[in-house]
This record gives C-alpha cells, sequence and structure tokens, in this order.
C-alpha cells in the first residue's frame, strides 16, 4: 500500500513508541532520561507536522484521520505507562503524585477506549470516519505536554540540588497532571455527546 509523507510519519510515530519505552526501561540513568524524552518529544513534533503537511497540501486520507488519532494514544499511553512505573520505584516515592497519576492514567485509557469504540461504531452505521477536533488536539497537546514535564521535573531532581518541597510534591508533574485530565475527561464526554445517535441498541 502506497502512503503520502502524513501517514508515514504517523506510521513513524506508531514505530518510535517502542524504542522509547525500551530507552526508558533499560536504565534510570540521566542518558536513558535524556534520550528517551528526546525520542517522545521527536514523536510529539511528528504529529503536529504530518497534519500541517495533509491540510496544506490537501493529503488528508480517510487512512490519516484514523491512524493519526490511534499513533497519538499508543505514544501517549505508553509514555503514562513508563512514568507511572518509573514513579512506584523512586526512593523516596512520591505516594500522592504516584496515586493520582495511578488514577489519572486510569481514566486517560478508559477515555480513549470510549473514544476509540464510537469511531468504529460510527464508522460501520454510517461510513463517517471520525476525525479528531480541535478539543481532541487540545487534549493532545497537554498530555505531551504532561509527559515532557513528569520526564524532566524527575531528571532535574535527581541530578540538580532542589528545594525539599519540590522534590516532595512535584509541583509542576502534579499541575500539569491536573490540566491534562480535565482536556482528557471534557473531549471524552464531548465526543460520546456528538455521537451519540449512531449509539442505536436496536442495531
Amino acid at each position: 500500500m502506497k502512503m503520502n509523507l502524513p501517514n508515514k510519519l504517523s506510521v513513524l510515530r506508531l514505530c518510535m513508541v517502542p524504542v522509547f519505552v525500551v530507552v526508558m526501561m533499560v536504565s534510570d540513568a540521566l542518558w536513558a532520561n535524556l534520550l528517551g524524552t528526546f525520542l517522545f518529544g521527536a514523536a510529539a513534533f511528528t504529529d503536529m507536522l504530518d497534519g500541517k503537511i495533509a491540510r496544506k497540501y490537501g493529503l488528508v486520507t480517510d487512512f490519516g484521520k484514523f491512524l493519526d488519532p490511534l499513533a497519538d494514544k499508543f505514544m501517549v499511553i505508553g509514555a503514562f505507562l513508563v512514568i507511572l512505573y518509573k514513579s512506584m520505584g523512586d526512593f523516596p516515592r512520591n505516594d500522592l503524585f504516584c496515586s493520582i497519576f495511578f488514577w489519572a492514567v486510569a481514566l486517560v485509557i478508559f477515555r480513549e477506549l470510549a473514544v476509540t469504540s464510537i469511531r468504529l461504531v460510527v464508522s460501520g452505521s454510517s461510513g463517517i470516519v471520525v476525525a479528531a477536533n480541535m478539543l481532541g488536539k487540545i487534549k493532545t497537546c497537554t498530555q505531551i505536554a504532561c509527559v515532557i514535564v513528569c520526564l524532566l521535573e524527575r531528571v532535574i531532581y535527581q541530578y540538580v540540588q532542589a528545594p525539599a518541597f519540590l522534590e516532595e510534591w512535584l509541583p509542576f508533574s502534579l499541575f500539569t497532571t491536573v490540566i491534562m485530565l480535565f482536556f482528557t475527561l471534557w473531549s471524552g464526554i464531548n465526543y460520546l455527546a456528538s455521537y451519540w445517535k449512531y449509539m442505536d441498541p436496536q442495531k
């Protein structure tokens, strides 16, 4: 199957996810954290790039509408699971952050499964391919920001002398997690409300 450039970038983003996970899981050394953060940032950059190219040159396809948000989900959920795993293993462990982040990740996964199911139902019943709307794109941006902040804040406190309250509370990670969760739930409810008319229990 011949793919255009935006779709190739989406496939590249999918392929970068397992590389990012392996790099982050193989070591807690500075090089692994920095390389992992770079890989995630590069993957996130392809998300912005493929959309801009597709719209500018008229390369928007149904395959791209399906693949682009799917690649985003793998990228973000993979990163969230890595952060959760590493945070649970920190010593001393920040129990407040771990508890909030655990439930945030659970709700993100639930939302993504629900929206993906909606897309499949709508596509099957009406032939419409549900593309990401503006609220969904804002959600993705906040998720990307949350991942980068959580990764960098852990690294900074490991290698740079910081006030004790920062290491204890991880305020920047907590703040971006709450903002990310707000937009994740809002966009999920918005998708449900917009496409509920296709959820016919008689079909």
